[in-house]
Formats: C-alpha cells, structure tokens, sequence
C-alpha cells in the first residue's frame, strides 16, 4: 500500500480542521494486473517518482476549470435596447398625466424592450502554463493509483472494431462488490465511467468502445487532467504505463 504525508495545510473555512493543499506520496503503489477475462496476472508497482511525487488539489481545479472553460461556446446574446424594434419617441409627456414617467418603449422597464446587462458573444477561452497543466495530468493519473481506482490490462488487441468484445471484457473485470436487496453483487467496469488508455492510437480499439456510453479510449499522450478526473476508473494497458512512466519520468 502505498503512504502518504500532507503538508502545506490551512484550516478550513469555518471548520477548524486542517485541509491538505498538497499530498505528497511516497512508497511503492501497488497496481493490480488482470488479463481480458478478468483473471489476477498479479501486480505492478509504480514509484510515485515517476509522475512527480505530489497531488495538488489546488492545481488540478484550476486544471479541470481552464478545460471546462474553453469548452464554452460564448455565442450568448441578448438585445440591448438600442437593438430591439420600436420607435424611441418618449410614450407621453414628462408632467401632467397622472402615469409614471416614462421613456422609450426600448427600455428593460417593459415587456419586449432590450436587456440591460445581458451576456454578449465572448471568448472564455485560457490556458494555464503549460508545465502546470503536464504537472496536473501527472497528479491527475497519480490520484488514481492512490485512490485504487486504477486497473493494468495485460494486453488489449483486437483484430476488427467489435464493440461487444469491449462489453465483455469490461463486464469480466470486478472492482468491488455491493449489496441489494437479493444479497451481494459484483461491481464490473461495465456499471462505472471509464477511459481506456492505450499506448498509441487503437482504431479498432476505439472503434469498438466508442458506441458505449461512460467509456472513453485514448492514447497515454493525450491525457489530461480534466478526462482523467471525469471517468470513475482508468484502465491502462502495459504498454501504455510503460509509455507514461517513460513520458513522464
């Protein structure tokens, strides 16, 4: 198993209890290793080392908010009122009616005038530095190790894209089991979120997972933090660990 250490704490607000900033690991991670009928084919360790050693959950916010961010259209747009029709003659005079003063019938004050304020086309797209956003992909990936939320599979080919081959070996895979109502039951791959990561680009691979809803296939070079975060469990191929720990190491 593997040991961790908090450092750089600060009390969280209102609670009085310390909040880790940053974890730094250390010790071996134990990984487990299984073929694509599920079956144990034993265990890897991962010295934390090779993927920088620390988990800012700071930095990986930060990460994960610039990725949602630039995924935002920005084509929000609502008329002013120098934009909607109507004339901008004033409705009566100033004194004298009895009726509150009144402008132009353009005015946010009346129904199918413009909006005051409203959201205009803009750009939300930024980036992060660049070693930042590498650090929080490193950490991302580490998170998983931590948290035991990562599968090696010993070897994933396929000789055309079929997408019940994925299914199968995904159902094939436990992670855990859970109680109902008839007893215990075993928690497959199949009943979660999760991305595959390949060494290179598998079309057949992707191909075959692409039609399945909560699974994502990448290759190891294109990860990020974001993707890594947003699926429940991540599934590496061996020679896709060896390609992250030889990228990042």
């Amino acid at each position: 198993m593997a040991s961790s250490t908090a450092a750089d704490t600060t009390p969280a607000t209102g609670t009085g209890v310390a909040s880790p900033r940053l974890i730094e690991v250390t010790g071996p991670l134990t990984v487990p290793v299984v073929d694509r009928t599920g079956a144990d084919k034993g265990t890897v360790q991962i010295d934390p080392a090779a993927f920088g050693g620390k988990i800012s959950r700071q930095l990986m916010h930060e990460a994960v908010l610039m990725y949602l961010a630039n995924q935002r259209a920005g084509t929000h747009s609502t008329l002013r009122r120098g934009e909607v029709a109507g004339s901008t003659k004033k409705l009566f005079r100033q004194k004298g009616t009895g009726n509150a003063r009144a402008g132009t019938k353009r005015t946010n004050k009346r129904r199918g005038g413009g909006t005051a304020k409203g959201p205009k086309p803009r750009d939300y797209e930024y980036h992060l530095p660049r070693k930042a956003v590498r650090a929080a992909t490193r950490m991302a990936i580490l998170s998983k190790f931590v948290d035991q939320e990562a599968v090696i599979l010993d070897e994933l080919t396929l000789s055309a894209p079929k997408t019940k081959e994925i299914a199968t070996i995904l159902k094939a895979i436990k992670i855990g089991k859970k109680t109902t109502e008839t007893g215990e039951k075993d928690v497959t791959l199949a009943d979660t979120t999760v991305l595959i990561g390949t060494a290179g680009l598998d079309t057949n691979v992707y191909k075959s997972a692409r039609n399945i809803e909560g699974v994502k296939v990448l290759p190891a070079a294109e990860f990020n933090c974001y993707t890594v975060l947003k699926h429940k469990r991540l599934v590496l191929t061996r020679a896709a660990l060896d390609a992250l720990v030889k990228t990042e190491s």
